[in-house]
């Protein structure tokens, strides 16, 4: 399957060096370039692209409104934030607003390419950097102790889809995940995929924010 993505930044020779890198690979097609948020928000609406690169600083529409009113007109397609500041109020903004994933415009092209294949597939592609500030964020905010179950939806697992959830939400591979529970890797992806959909979460990330929120797993 071809990947079909969006490339929306402000910079023209950053789009086209984007585009050049997604071009040379053969799951990968780009099928539109916009210079703001608007512009990505049409774009999007007419192409209906599987990833959408998104800047942040943009005129006009900034990344994350355009984040924000994306998955709500496609949601099929994922967003995959890029920017040059490494700052929390971007990550979990986006994040927020419905991003699978946030990465830094250094990284290099070989994790760019990985990242756009995970996000493509229902995974979340946070730097661990941003997921360790993102949990730490939410510490002060989770009450310690009492009972896990005051969110319904937990109800709705199945004991080894818990297990599975706990341990998303340490931070674990699907690889991992499968060495810890003495499972296939095959398996272990079965079960959070179930898990999402049962929990009516969008990706690995909610999945981690999900689990904290609701006191399945407790602040260190």
């Amino acid at each position: 399957m071809t990947i079909r993505i969006l490339i929306t930044d402000d910079e023209a020779l950053l789009r086209m060096a984007f585009s050049t890198v997604l071009e040379a690979q053969p799951d990968m097609a780009p099928v539109g370039e916009a210079a703001d948020g608007a512009q990505a928000i049409r774009l999007a609406r007419e192409l209906r692209p599987d990833v959408v690169l998104m800047d942040v600083r943009m005129p006009g529409t900034d990344g994350i409104e355009a984040t924000r009113q994306i998955i709500r007109i496609s949601p099929r397609s994922r967003v995959l934030i890029l920017t040059t500041f490494d700052l929390d109020e971007y990550a979990f903004a986006g994040l927020n607003a419905g991003a699978s994933g946030f990465l830094l415009k250094n990284t290099r092209p070989e994790e760019l390419l990985t990242a756009i294949r995970s996000v493509a597939a229902g995974d979340a592609v946070v730097s661990p950097r941003i997921t360790r500030r993102l949990l730490e964020s939410l510490r002060p905010h989770i009450p310690d102790g009492g009972s896990a179950d005051h969110d319904e939806r937990l109800s709705r697992l199945s004991a080894r889809e818990r297990e599975v959830l706990i341990q998303v939400a340490g931070g674990l591979s699907n690889a991992e995940i499968a060495a810890t529970l003495y499972l296939a890797e095959a398996t272990v992806k079965s079960h959070l995929g179930r898990v999402l959909q049962k929990l009516e979460l969008r990706d690995r990330i909610h999945a981690v924010i999900f689990a904290y929120e609701s006191r399945l797993i407790h602040p260190a």
